[in-house]
């Protein structure tokens, strides 16, 4: 284990810094950001692999936690997940991602996202321990 701690501080530092580089803020209603990410990342069990996305809310009456991932053009939905709802201090005036801690050869789990300027944001679960050991009970 001592021996990946560079590789992880490494990472870690590299998500934090660059992982997610926001190109466009569109309209305030649908939240919709537009991402670029240099490495894969999970999302609630879905491994995003390194290229651009659209994130956006779905347009819902009954949820405004419903967030739709698409395809850099936006023009293939790729999943759609529930997130929770969650609270930030402090807003800026760009997108704010965080990130669960990841295991290595594992990519980095989307934790948090904040659209600017705001302090509510949404929170996705970390469901990459759940993909593991389903994979490891059935032995593979």
């Amino acid at each position: 284990m001592k021996r990946y701690l560079p590789l992880f501080a490494v990472l870690a530092m590299s998500l934090m810094s660059s992982a997610f580089v926001p190109t466009l803020k569109a309209t305030e209603w649908d939240k919709k950001t537009i991402i670029t990410i240099p490495q894969p990342v999970a999302v609630q069990g879905t491994i995003l692999p390194a290229g651009r996305y659209v994130l956006k809310l779905q347009d819902s009456s009954s949820s405004r936690n419903i967030v739709a991932i698409f395809n850099g053009e936006g023009t293939r939905l790729i999943t759609t997940v529930f997130a929770i709802s969650t609270y930030r201090w402090q807003p800026t005036d760009k997108s704010e991602f965080l990130f669960y801690g990841s295991s290595a050869g594992r990519p980095a789990a989307l934790h948090e996202w904040f659209y600017p300027g705001e302090e509510n944001g949404f929170e996705f679960l970390n469901l990459q321990h759940r993909v593991g050991a389903e994979a490891g009970a059935v032995g593979h």
